[in-house]
């Protein structure tokens, strides 16, 4: 459309449909850039906008930004039809020339002359003050806005010097922190050595309190033994002093038989008084039980004595015992003691043979260095040489051209010596340039300049030529015979052809020192003088050599680069292949130039280069789609050098799956789907957002679809299949779809507050490091003449960052238990306490870190995140997680989405649970809010920025709806069942650009 506007008169030529058409194609970019405000002065003046309609742009409270305010001003001027276009264009002529520009094609040239006659000339004043006077307004409040920022700086200045005097404190407390600490250590190991003492001394307290104790019990034993040696003494000397009293009255008796009477007499009466004698019955009981507790306790006595017996006898077993073992430990010790001296010894013998080797260590070093000082100096020496061998060969360039110049002269005559010849046909080779394909010996490097590929042909080849004219006969056969003679073997490199078809003049010049073949001069057009003159001022002598055409050397599974004349490539080969298989020659149309340069149908095409246009480029087609394929190589339309090689088996492989229709093409590659498209048209997939798919062919049916099949969630099996969009036209369709949600806001709202189907998810990408999808579109379309997909072109070649309708994907399958996050964190802060308490849920710790050791652990990659409240030194790092996951429990990270980027990368995929919240659920969680401390509004504030993070995540999520629970019972049993069937389904995680 912009290619009609050439002229400021043909705006106004142009039906009201192509206007608002002209508009409506970059609207998005005159949201972005207009500010209604500026424009509705003018707008007011060109009688295309009332006072009402004015205020209801600027101080409408629906419309709360810029963008929104002046969607809604074109759509008002829409209604106003031609003539609202009209002013809308001049308007931006003047605030706006940049959009102007962008929409019309024009410059903002201002021509009073050359209005559309919209506003009177008497009110352009008027509305020229007016805007003046606002921007006045404007210059003011910056003035003002920059005092405030100049105000604002002078004080965060003054916190940065109280921060810098913190600091410095801080630094100081730390040093007094680290030498308390020190002295705190040094403190510790003297405390630990007084331990050891102290145990040692209670050790030998304990043996000697049990020598006593064994002591003690054998002196008792004694003293029991001798007390009842005592008894048996005072026993035995009672009975016999009763005996012998009994001996002594006997006598008595023998001896005075003569008082027997009187004795028996006495005795009769005793006995009579005794028999008087009687005991009442009282008496008799208490002697009795008096008696009987004589007897108890003699008999406990007696018991009493046979136990403390046993247990001297047990006291000595052991006492034995113990002396014993000291034995053995003394014996061991002495054992030790020897074994340390020997080992005191050797000590000694190594540490001898240890400073002996120092001795030789250094010894070596100074070796070393003084072998260092030499080299320096032949480095020196060398380097030295090769300055003398650069002068030399500046002298030697120049002696050559000098020879060249001299014998460009002479030769000067033999040109007017050439015989005219019939032309030959058009298109034939009339040189061939040698060594023009050049077999790489690194694939990473690209093809050789010019100038490069003569010094090295120089070197390689056995002609040396240093003229324009192409050598005579006696020459190149004199030259062959002395080539043959030194080297034998040269003729044995891979030999290198270029067709010189269509080769830039530029080239031309360069290569003149390269060695030329006659291939066929016939048919070569005649000059007036009698010369064949050839392109670049070339004249070819009468005279042929028929020599043989060397052919090119092809080598299987090495990279060959060809240069020729590729005049609209693509309808002189055709391609097969995809970003799986690689990009293979399956047709070639005969007597073309890819025809002449030998390629056939198997042959992979690696790398094309196509220099000829502004700007060049240079592309590998390994890893890419046929789309992109295509539309690189419908670009070259010239000189171009393709990179490719051999690949049969591949290409054999590609060709039977495509006839036994087990695949349309060799692409194969994932992607989650950004938008959710509806499939209206027949064939079409119904795709919903978030959804991954499978992409087996990007060419399907023609251009601008693709071929996909929905991917099972707990297997990677393909099911049902379709056509989608391809990413230009997907991104189309999303832009469409935000402009719509803007327009309904307050439902698109409604929606993100818990709905049941997301519509978009918006991703958004550098344009320097977009994805593989989108690198074909930024200006490789096949059909560049299409307004569908310049526009496309314009669109990416202007914005710095892109939507992105696809993302490539690629999936893992863990097989430990996955940990879980939670979004919001208010409410994964209630659920963790609630799933602690259940078996197989376990909360991640922090540990607490130093700084050396945080430094240490943050350049292995061990730090996750800081968890939140935690302070500045408590971390969760990779071990605990992965501690977790290897006892089989699921870790409850109390993280945010920022750090799923981070566990992605040390191969931890989290579970992310998303609770979808608005004014009912907080409602129903009001208690254990409270008990957090946090509020309804502060709850729903946090849920909607961390559901805006969502769609920044790099793998898919969970969601819980807000009808599917009624209190934190139902929701933590949904959260549980949601967990568990999110560790059997496939992870999808976005696949990083290349």
């Amino acid at each position: 459309m912009t290619e009609l506007c050439r002229t400021e008169s043909a705006l106004t030529a142009l039906d009201e449909e192509q206007l608002w058409e002209m508009l409506d194609s970059h609207r998005c970019r005159i949201l972005c850039s207009v500010c209604p405000s500026r424009l509705t002065p003018y707008l007011r003046q060109a009688r295309v906008l009332g006072q009402l309609d004015e205020e209801e742009v600027l101080h409408c409270p629906r419309l709360t930004n810029t963008a929104m305010r002046a969607g809604h001003l074109l759509d008002l001027l829409k209604t106003r039809g031609k003539n609202g276009a009209i002013a809308f264009l001049e308007s931006l002529k003047f605030h706006n020339p940049d959009v102007y520009t962008l929409v019309t094609g024009l410059q903002p040239a201002v021509d009073f002359s050359n209005f559309s006659g919209l506003i009177e000339t008497s009110k352009l004043t008027e509305c020229l003050a007016g805007a003046i006077g606002s921007l006045q307004e404007e210059l003011s409040q910056e003035q003002r806005q920059k005092a405030a920022l100049q105000e604002q700086c002078r004080r965060l200045q003054e916190s940065l010097g109280l921060a810098e005097a913190r600091t410095e404190s801080l630094q100081a407390l730390e040093a007094d922190h680290d030498r308390m600490k020190h002295e705190v250590s040094a403190h510790f190991h003297e405390v630990l050595k007084l331990k050891d003492e102290l145990l040692s001394l209670s050790l030998r307290y304990s043996n000697a309190l049990q020598e006593k104790e064994l002591a003690t019990t054998r002196c008792r034993g004694l003293q029991e033994e001798l007390y009842l040696m005592k008894q048996e003494l005072h026993r035995a000397q009672v009975a016999s002093s009763c005996e012998r009293e009994f001996r002594e009255q006997s006598l008595t008796i023998a001896s005075s038989l003569e008082s027997e009477d009187e004795e028996l007499t006495r005795l009769k009466e005793e006995n009579e008084k005794l028999r008087s004698l009687t005991f009442s019955t009282v008496e008799k009981d208490i002697l009795e039980q008096s008696l009987d507790e004589a007897r108890e306790s003699k008999q406990e006595l007696v018991d009493r004595i046979h136990s403390l017996r046993a247990r001297a006898a047990a006291a000595e077993r052991q006492r034995k015992q113990f002396w014993e073992e000291k034995e053995k430990t003394l014996l061991q010790f002495q054992k030790t003691r020897v074994d340390c001296e020997i080992y005191k010894e050797k000590v000694n013998a190594l540490q001898g043979q240890v400073v002996e080797l120092q001795k030789e260590r250094d010894q070596a070093y100074a070796a070393r260095d003084g072998a260092h000082a030499e080299i320096s100096q032949q480095l020196t020496e060398k380097d030295s040489l090769r300055r003398k061998l650069f002068a030399l060969t500046e002298e030697v360039c120049e002696l050559r051209k000098q020879l060249r110049k001299l014998q460009t002269d002479s030769q000067s005559g033999a040109k007017l010596e050439a015989v005219p010849r019939e032309p030959c046909a058009r298109g034939k080779q009339r040189l061939v340039r040698m060594y023009a394909i050049r077999q790489w010996e690194d694939s990473d490097h690209g093809p050789l300049s010019s100038t490069e590929l003569s010094s090295d042909l120089s070197a390689m080849s056995s002609f040396r030529s240093s003229s324009p004219v192409p050598p005579s006969q006696r020459s190149l056969y004199k030259r062959a015979t002395e080539d043959l003679r030194e080297d034998p073997w040269s003729l044995s490199f891979p030999d290198i052809l270029e067709a010189e078809l269509g080769a830039s003049p530029g080239d031309k010049e360069e290569d003149v020192d390269l060695d030329y073949e006659i291939v066929d001069k016939a048919g070569l057009p005649e000059a007036e003088d009698g010369s064949k003159p050839f392109s670049g001022g070339l004249y070819v002598s009468d005279s042929s050599v028929p020599m043989r055409r060397r052919p090119a050397r092809r080598i299987l599974s090495q990279i060959t680069v060809l240069a020729f004349q590729g005049d609209a490539l693509l309808e002189q080969i055709s391609v097969i292949g995809g970003n799986r298989t690689g990009i293979f020659i399956h047709r070639v149309t005969p007597s073309s130039a890819a025809d002449e340069m030998a390629l056939r149908p198997g042959t992979q095409i690696v790398m094309v280069d196509y220099v000829t246009v502004e700007p060049p480029f240079k592309a590998v087609l390994e890893d890419t789609t046929l789309e992109q394929a295509v539309g690189l190589l419908g670009r070259v339309d010239g000189f171009c050098r393709l990179s490719v090689k051999v690949n049969m088996e591949g290409y054999k492989k590609l060709v039977q799956d495509l006839e036994a229709k087990v695949a349309t093409s060799g692409d194969s590659f994932y992607i989650r789907v950004n938008l959710a498209m509806e499939g209206r048209e027949e064939g079409e997939l119904q795709v919903h957002c978030n959804e991954v798919l499978h992409i087996t062919d990007t060419l399907f049916q023609g251009h601008g679809r693709w071929h996909a099949h929905r991917v099972s969630p707990y297997t990677i099996k393909d099911t049902t299949h379709g056509a989608i969009p391809n990413y230009s036209r997907a991104q189309q369709l999303l832009i469409a779809t935000i402009q719509d949600m803007t327009r309904h806001s307050t439902a698109a709202r409604k929606q993100s507050s818990g709905g049941p189907q997301k519509l978009v998810r918006i991703v958004s990408m550098d344009k320097a490091k977009a994805s593989p999808l989108c690198s074909s579109f930024d200006g490789g379309q096949s059909d560049p003449g299409k307004l569908e997909d310049s526009s496309n072109v314009s669109f990416w070649a202007e914005s710095c960052f892109t939507l992105v309708p696809y993302t490539l994907v690629r999936p893992h399958r863990p097989t430990q238990p996955r940990p879980v996050m939670v979004v919001p964190r208010v409410v994964g802060k209630i659920l963790i306490e609630k799933l602690c308490l259940l078996r197989g849920f376990e909360k991640c710790p922090a540990e607490y870190l130093t700084q050396e050791e945080y430094n240490t652990r943050s350049q292995r990659g061990d730090i996750i995140q800081e968890p939140e409240g935690s302070g500045s030194c408590c971390w969760v790092t990779r071990q605990a997680v992965e501690s977790l996951m290897e006892k089989g429990t699921h870790g409850l990270l109390d993280l945010g989405l920022a750090s799923v980027r981070a566990l992605h990368s040390r191969e931890i995929f989290p579970i992310i649970l998303h609770i979808s919240t608005n004014e009912k659920t907080a409602k129903r969680l009001r208690k254990a809010l409270q008990r957090l401390g946090t509020s309804e509004e502060q709850l729903l504030e946090a849920a909607r920025q961390e559901e805006g993070d969502l769609d920044k995540a790099p793998c898919l999520y969970s969601s819980l709806a807000p009808d599917s629970w009624s209190d934190l019972d139902t929701l933590l049993s949904g959260a549980r069942v949601a967990i568990a069937d999110e560790q059997k389904k496939i992870v999808w995680t976005e696949q990083s650009p290349r």
